[in-house]
């Protein structure tokens, strides 16, 4: 059988999902922007992601195991459905001119307990239509949609909101929804589990399953924990990067946006080449050390340098090899976790391995507003000549302390893991 054959169910998900993705993401965009129009407060953008955030970290592992004893087309086309109608009651608030800042903040959070629970089922849906072969070509592909998201997001809804509104990019969104809730209810077929009948029980007692199984299966369990590391760095990285750039002569929020936009191409590089990469020997110690490349480049670069290009080549090298670390995750994760296991497993992933999101972003603000910054203020003159001087000098120290802690985390994590061999 013909490849395109065998990856048809999946090639007809992974676009439409994609396109619906884009969607939404151009929406949350727009509402941000709108938000801080209306507000002009950083900190009341910023807690649009926390809402989305919180019921994702804290309901995950009890969403996973009422996802393994459900239907998982089904929950993905309840979930999709539920969170467009969240879509068309912003919508309908804006366009009768009542939709308050807080209607966004419970919006968001009901759409991210629509996503806690679609996203374990739709991880499952994956494994159950691909064929096992392919599992690092399909989770290259999955990279670099993910990828073109984040480069064409931003733009496709500044453009669209700053020329026909927030109700425009509204639209867009319901168009994507309708294209891929249609493409899953008609023209897609996903296998029952075979041994479904092991899911019975109550969510709790699954869900504790879910955390026996990561307890008895070190490697996967030790590979989140390294990603849980990975994304506290990566996160303190993001919220330390604006302070850096911004206040540079040579930056500014055009500049930012530049650089930026460099981690989206070189993610879309990565995904490319894990496509057409051979299998590699061991999955693990690429993981981890493609994960100490990334750490150990990006943040030093941009301590002690002051110059655009070097930023841009910063986040090229920091982000190129992102793609292929989570492709050889993905693929370790879908054969070694039974199906039937998937989905609260899956789930009990996302709340060990981006817990520290929310976390990494508060460290990286504070250490730069309240540490690092007021260090650079009274400092002998290498400090001055490694990390420059004036008001973004305390996020170039804080850069370099990320990478210090990036590299000993990795190196860390990496001697854990050097016991660990995966192949397959």
């Amino acid at each position: 059988m013909k490849t395109k054959n065998k990856l048809r169910d999946f090639y007809i998900l992974w676009s439409t999902q994609s396109l619906s993705q884009l969607g939404s993401e151009i929406t949350a965009f727009a509402l941000t922007l709108w938000l801080y129009d209306t507000t002009g407060s950083a900190l009341g953008t910023a807690a649009l992601r926390i809402c989305t955030y919180t019921p994702y970290i804290l309901m995950s592992i009890f969403a996973g195991a009422l996802t393994d004893k459900l239907d998982k087309k089904k929950t993905m086309l309840v979930c999709d459905l539920l969170a467009a109608l969240t879509t068309i009651t912003v919508f309908v608030l804006y366009k009768t001119d009542t939709l308050a800042i807080w209607h966004l903040y419970l919006i968001n959070a009901v759409s991210g307990l629509m996503n806690t629970v679609q996203q374990p089922a739709s991880e499952v849906a994956y494994t159950m239509i691909i064929p096992k072969e392919y599992y690092q070509k399909t989770g290259g592909l999955q990279q670099l949609s993910r990828s073109l998201i984040t480069i064409g997001n931003p733009l496709i809804a500044a453009a669209v909101y700053g020329l026909a509104g927030l109700d425009a990019a509204i639209m867009i969104d319901l168009i994507t929804f309708a294209i891929a809730f249609t493409a899953l209810k008609f023209f897609i077929s996903i296998p029952e589990i075979p041994d479904k009948k092991e899911n019975e029980g109550s969510v709790l007692s699954l869900a504790k399953e879910g955390l026996m199984f990561l307890k008895d299966n070190p490697m996967i369990l030790y590979i989140i924990l390294f990603m849980a590391g990975v994304n506290f760095v990566a996160s303190a990285f993001d919220a330390v990067l604006p302070a850096l750039i911004i206040p540079n002569p040579q930056g500014g929020d055009v500049m930012l946006g530049i650089v930026t936009s460099c981690s989206g191409i070189a993610m879309v590089a990565g995904s490319l080449l894990v496509t057409v990469l051979p299998k590699p020997r061991n999955r693990v110690r690429v993981i981890y050390l493609s994960m100490l490349f990334s750490l150990a480049t990006e943040n030093y670069l941009l301590a002690f340098s002051r110059y655009p290009f070097i930023w841009c080549l910063g986040q090229i090298l920091g982000w190129i090899f992102v793609p292929v670390m989570a492709a050889n995750q993905n693929v370790i994760m879908r054969n070694s976790i039974p199906a039937r296991l998937q989905g609260r497993v899956y789930a009990c992933r996302n709340t060990l391995q981006f817990f520290t999101i929310p976390l990494g972003l508060t460290f990286g603000g504070f250490m730069v507003d309240y540490v690092c910054e007021p260090i650079m203020k009274d400092v002998p003159g290498t400090m001055y000549f490694l990390f420059g001087s004036g008001k973004g000098s305390g996020a170039a120290l804080m850069m370099f302390i990320l990478g210090i802690m990036g590299t000993v985390m990795c190196l860390v994590f990496g001697h854990k893991l050097s016991k660990y061999s995966y192949s397959e």
